[in-house]
Formats: structure tokens, sequence, C-alpha cells
């Protein structure tokens, strides 16, 4: 979907699989593209079901639709958009994903609070506002994290991921277009997923 153009997001899998919804027009808005998420899915098989999940800048809630759709337990979705706040609720109304919660709230400003912890992160912030680092720095310090968590990240393709956390691990790290995705252990563990 291209940026600024109103179009619809598929799920693409689990029980909401085919399902299209709404998403407006939003200067910046940049839906995680459908190859990137089937791989990250692919990744987080093992652990998905069950988890508490956080779509931190949620944006269309593409990646958090898709982690409630496929078994997570719990996916709240935090964004400063009110426009995009109100299209996630009535999307997720329109889903019945009684899981999923929504914060309108400048996620850095979120993160200097308390709260927590979670088992998986979808980090994906805006990439002209470099907010990568200051919001990996905010979720290892702040009781955000459960043990053994997974955190995703997703940054420009020419984007060195070398400045996480000291006690974060990439498990996981591949391109697609312009764009670079990685997913990180908070503590290294033994990661059993798919190659790909």
């Amino acid at each position: 979907m291209r940026t600024g153009n109103k179009g619809r997001l598929r799920i693409i899998g689990g029980c909401n699989r085919g399902r299209r919804l709404s998403v407006p027009a939003q200067p910046g808005l940049r839906p995680t593209a459908d190859r990137v998420r089937e791989t990250l899915f692919n990744w987080l098989q093992p652990v998905i079901v069950g988890s508490r999940c956080l779509d931190l800048f949620a944006g269309s809630g593409a990646l958090g639709f898709e982690a409630a759709s496929r078994g997570a337990a719990e996916v709240l979705m935090v964004d400063r958009s009110e426009p995009m706040t109100r299209v996630l609720v009535a999307n997720a109304r329109s889903l019945g994903a009684a899981q999923v919660r929504v914060r309108r709230a400048d996620a850095l400003r979120w993160l200097a609070g308390s709260g927590g912890p979670f088992d998986l992160v979808f980090l994906d912030p805006p990439f002209q506002e470099d907010l990568l680092a200051p919001s990996c720095t905010l979720l290892s310090g702040g009781g955000w994290l459960a043990s053994g968590a997974l955190v995703y990240l997703e940054a420009p393709a020419n984007r060195a991921l070398s400045d996480l956390p000291t006690d974060w691990t990439l498990i996981r790290d591949k391109r697609a277009g312009q764009v670079r995705f990685a997913l990180a252990a908070v503590e290294p563990q033994p990661f059993r997923g798919p190659e790909g």
C-alpha cells in the first residue's frame, strides 16, 4: 500500500485470515508489507498463541491485528494520532477482537510511565523521526518486557541495528525492498522457529 493513499489492509493468517480492514490516508503511514508479516509470523509461530503483545507506533494496526488473529491473548496498540486510534478501535470492533485495546498516546512519553510486562513487542516507528533507539532504551529499562521477551524491529534497509540494548540479542535479520526487519530476544535464549 502506498503512503498517503486510502486503502485496505488484509490479515494474512489465523482466525481472521483474508479479512480486509480500512486504512485511512495519513502522511507517513507505512503498513508492514504482507510478505514481511508472513515471514515475521512464521518466526513467531511457536510463541504467538497466548502471548501478551504491545504494538507501539501501531499506525494501521497491521502487526497487532495479525497477532490477535493468530491467537495472542492480549494486544495493546499505542498510537499518537487521534484519527488512527479511532480507526483502530472501529477495526477491532468489526473483527470482534476483544483482546485488542487501543491507547492514544505519544509512545516515548507513554514508555516513560510504568506497565507491562509484554511477551512480544512490535516496534515500527516512523522512519523519519529516528525513534527506534530511544524506544528500545525505554522498553529495556522500564519493566515493559517479560523474561525472554521478543522484540520486532523495523527500520530503513540501510540502517544498522547496532544501537540496541546490550542485553538484547538479534536472532533474525532480513531485508525486503527499502525495509530492514529483525527480531531480537531480550536475553540470550534458545529460539527454535522456522528458518526464513
